[in-house]
């Protein structure tokens, strides 16, 4: 899986880069037709803590899958993006 990330006012550590990569490419586990992400992580001008969002969509035969997650860090909200996409995943499987 080729994945793209994208990060809006401000330049992402090679530590989050790191770990984006690494939650992302456990999701080849769940499907092996994914053939690319695109990430965008921002900060949401808002006054609240959560304020980091990350968007993925996977692009993969068929239809492609979108998700997006507010967290108090963007390590959170990746997580949390990542465990939407794995439902989504396991979902279209049952179908």
């Amino acid at each position: 899986m080729k994945i793209q990330l994208q990060a809006t006012d401000f330049k992402p550590q090679n530590e989050l880069v790191d770990f984006v990569n690494e939650k992302l490419g456990k999701l080849d586990r769940y499907a092996d037709n994914i053939l690319e992400a695109r990430v965008t992580l921002k900060l949401d001008k808002s006054d609240v803590r959560e304020n980091k969002v990350c968007e993925v969509k996977l692009s993969v035969p068929g239809n492609d899958l979108f998700a997006s997650r507010h967290g108090k860090s963007f390590e959170e909200a990746t997580a949390d993006v990542v465990e939407a996409l794995r439902k989504q995943i396991e979902a279209r499987k049952e179908k």
